[in-house]
């Protein structure tokens, strides 16, 4: 293994690409005192941000959040994050710019997983017709939804660093790629539509994808066991598949300590993020057994069917509630049935909605506290306001879609 070898590469003050990877799109407030550089200003203000918290209640694979040892979405975050530092240190690039990705790869993820995921994409195709896909998803909170206050109290949007921007949308590990390289510096975010388009735009950001994919490939294999998914037959085929190179990689950190040792070995400039032939081929067979043995599994069906219950029943709901310019009067109306969901809602709305059509009292009053760009504008037309649904939706945790199922439960 040659150690530091891409450190020419990393976007440090030295590389050309630096003050555009750390260009933001507005002015960010600046401290005479701090001690942070850019990325390491963006993991904090992801660190402290209300989407980030949120993961710790949403699902990863197994819809068991108050099992504390199953995988939630904090932990997968964080499984990539430790993944991809060990990797960018080794390499020579830079691990605070690695760490803001991670971090803030799954930012608004859809609760239940990727069942939820799969809700909101139908309801996002049928009532706006495009396309509804997480790496978009969390580039869109981390631009227009996801606020934070700044020294004034002030709540305004994250206003993340192009860099740690860019490595949000480029960051699907669900393609089986090997050799992954930076693209094109002319080939922009806004040039993405559709899921694993590109590669990121830094070699720090190319680091995330493959490790997201060693990270959830292993936990969840390891929750899939816990949990008796895996008959024997299935067990037998997982250990012949993850000895293949190590008699002794029984467990999952063995397993992805091997990758991560491998990519260290394997990676160069020349040859771009990569694995040997062997590694590969056993993370795609592993990722083909995880499909057949867990995702596809008869047991998710009952949880797949709740979640889009839950998730439907909630949009169809609020949809109901459009009135052009009477619609926060319509959900005044809904009140009575939902207060909690009513509230919540109407307190989204007052954050991303001009303060014009919000009515007077608290909700104007947060609207106001609200300086961040106004998305939903004056709500004047049903594909904003099912857009502002699905948005509410996708930032909810688990815990909080259930609840307010419940809630429609009640008479």
């Amino acid at each position: 293994m040659i150690k530091k070898q891409f450190i020419d590469y990393a976007i440090t003050e030295s590389n050309p690409l630096w003050e555009e990877m750390i260009s933001r799109q507005h002015e960010l407030y600046s401290r005479a005192d701090d001690i942070r550089t850019p990325f390491a200003r963006d993991y904090t203000r992801i660190l402290h941000s209300t989407a980030y918290r949120r993961l710790k209640h949403k699902t990863q694979v197994f819809f068991n959040i108050d099992n504390d040892h199953i995988c939630t979405r904090m932990e997968h975050v964080n499984h990539v994050e430790s993944v991809s530092c060990t990797i960018a240190n080794y390499l020579g690039l830079n691990v605070e710019l690695a760490k803001a990705i991670s971090i803030g790869h799954d930012m608004g993820h859809a609760p239940f997983g990727h069942q939820g995921e799969a809700v909101l994409r139908k309801l996002s195709e049928k009532y706006l017709k495009k396309n509804f896909w997480h790496e978009q998803n969390g580039l869109r909170f981390a631009d227009s939804i996801e606020l934070l206050e700044d020294n004034r109290k002030i709540s305004k949007n994250l206003n993340l660093t192009y860099a740690v921007r860019d490595g949000i949308i480029s960051h699907c590990g669900e393609l089986d790629q090997n050799g992954i390289k930076p693209r094109c510096n002319d080939i922009q975010i806004c040039d993405f539509i559709e899921a694993g388009q590109y590669q990121a735009v830094t070699w720090e950001g190319c680091i995330v994808k493959m490790a997201d994919k060693i990270a959830y490939i292993g936990r969840d294999i390891e929750d899939a066991v816990n949990l008796k998914f895996l008959n024997q037959s299935a067990q037998a085929i997982l250990r012949n598949m993850a000895q293949a190179k190590d008699m002794h990689a029984i467990n999952t950190t063995v397993i992805i300590h091997n990758m991560i040792i491998d990519i260290c070995e394997n990676s160069s400039p020349e040859k771009g993020i990569a694995m040997s032939v062997e590694l590969n081929e056993q993370l795609n067979e592993l990722k083909k057994f995880n499909y057949k043995y867990i995702y596809n599994h008869k047991r998710l069906n009952p949880f797949k069917k709740y979640s889009e219950l839950v998730i439907t029943q909630i949009f169809d709901t609020l949809k109901a509630c459009f009135d052009k310019g009477h619609t926060i009067s319509c959900l005044e109306k809904q009140r009575i049935f939902t207060p909690m969901l009513v509230d919540s809602f109407e307190t989204w709305l007052a954050r991303y909605c001009d303060a014009s059509i919000i009515p007077e009292g608290s909700l104007q009053t947060i609207s106001l506290e609200s300086q961040n760009e106004k998305i939903y504008g004056v709500l004047n037309n049903k594909e904003t306001y099912y857009q502002a649904i699905i948005d509410y939706i996708s930032g909810m945790t688990d815990r909080f879609a259930i609840k307010l199922f419940n809630e429609l439960l009640e008479y």
